[in-house]
C-alpha cells in the first residue's frame, strides 16, 4: 500500500517523540508557574508602600529596599552607557569593516571565552583592579565597571547576529546608490537590525538585575540614602547593595520575609523586562512594518 501525505503509515517512535516533546514544554512551564507561587505565596503580604518606599532603620523600625533600589538603578544605568556603545561598535566593525581571517576568529574566541567565564571571577578581579589598583574600593563605580566586562560579550554577539540577519541587498542596493559606508550602516543597517540590538541590551539589563556574586565583592552592601542632591553624584564612588545582595543578606540573618518581599520585586522586574523586550522588539522591526 501506498502512502501519501494524506494518507500517512503510523509510526509509534514518532508519537512517542511528540508526546515527550510537548511533555517537555509543560514542564517548562509548570516549572515557571511554580516558582511564581511560590514565591507570591511568601513574599506578597510582605511588599508594600512603605517596604518599597524607604529604607531600613532600627530607630524609625522600619523595614525598606528603597536604598537598593537606587543603588540598582544606578549600576545598570552607569553599566549600559559604559558598555552599549563599546558592544555595538565592536560589533559593527566585526561584521562590516574587518575582512574574515585570523583577527576576527581571535576576537569572537575571546567574546564568547568572556561570556563563560564564571561571574565570581569577574567580581575578584573587578575588586582587585577597579577596587585596589584604581582606588575606588567598594563602589557603584567599581561594581559598574565590572558588570561592564561582565555584559559586553552579550551585547556584542547580539548586534553582531541582529547584523547578519540584514539581507546583503540593503547594504549593495544602498552603496550602489553613492551612499558612503558609514551612512549606509548608520541610516539602513542599524535601523533594520534594531530588534535584535534593543533585546540584547535589555536581556543585558536582566543580567545585571539579577547578579549578585561580582557585586558581593565590588560593590559592596551600602543601603542608605543620599540626604542631600550632591550626595547622589558622589553616590557613585560610595558602597552600594543592589537588590539581589539585600536578599542574599536577608537570608543570611534569617529574615525571611524580607528575603521574599524583595523576591517578588525581581520577580515583577525580570517579568517586565521580558515582556519590554517583546515589545520593543515588535515596535522596531521595520521588515514586518514593511
Amino acid at each position: 500500500m501506498q502512502t501519501s501525505i494524506m494518507n500517512k503509515n503510523f509510526r509509534r517512535s514518532d508519537f512517542i517523540i511528540k508526546v515527550l516533546i510537548y511533555l517537555s514544554a509543560l514542564i517548562s512551564v509548570l516549572l515557571l508557574v511554580g516558582i511564581i507561587v511560590y514565591v507570591l505565596s511568601k513574599g506578597l503580604g510582605m511588599v508594600n508602600w512603605s517596604f518599597l518606599t524607604s529604607v531600613t532603620s532600627a530607630l524609625k523600625g522600619t523595614v525598606g529596599i528603597l536604598g537598593n533600589i537606587v543603588n540598582t538603578l544606578y549600576i545598570i544605568m552607569i553599566t549600559l552607557l559604559i558598555v552599549t556603545p563599546i558592544g555595538i561598535g565592536s560589533a559593527i566593525y566585526l561584521n562590516e569593516y574587518a575582512k574574515p581571517g585570523k583577527l576576527v576568529r581571535a576576537i569572537e574566541f575571546t567574546t564568547e571565552t568572556l561570556a563563560g567565564i564564571p561571574s565570581i571571577l569577574f567580581g575578584l578581579f573587578g575588586m582587585i583592579f577597579f577596587g585596589t589598583v584604581c582606588r575606588l574600593g567598594y563602589s557603584i563605580m567599581t561594581g559598574a565597571l565590572t558588570l561592564s566586562l561582565m555584559v559586553l560579550p552579550l551585547i556584542t554577539r547580539n548586534t553582531q547576529e541582529a547584523l547578519k540577519t540584514v539581507p546583503d541587498s540593503y547594504r549593495n542596493g544602498s552603496l550602489g546608490m553613492g551612499a558612503a559606508k558609514w551612512y549606509m550602516i548608520r541610516t539602513v543597517l542599524l535601523p533594520s537590525a534594531m530588534p535584535g540590538i534593543i533585546t540584547g541590551i535589555i536581556l543585558a539589563i536582566g543580567r545585571i538585575v539579577g547578579e549578585s556574586a561580582a557585586l558581593l565583592f565590588t560593590a559592596g552592601s551600602g543601603y542608605l540614602l543620599p540626604k542631600t542632591v550632591v550626595g547622589y553624584f558622589s553616590k557613585l564612588f560610595e558602597s552600594g547593595g543592589t537588590l539581589t545582595i539585600q536578599l542574599y543578606l536577608s537570608m543570611a540573618k534569617a529574615e525571611y520575609e524580607a528575603a521574599f518581599g524583595i523576591a517578588v520585586v525581581l520577580l515583577v522586574i525580570v517579568l517586565f523586562i521580558n515582556l519590554l523586550t517583546k515589545f520593543l522588539a515588535r515596535k522596531f522591526d521595520v521588515t514586518a512594518k514593511a
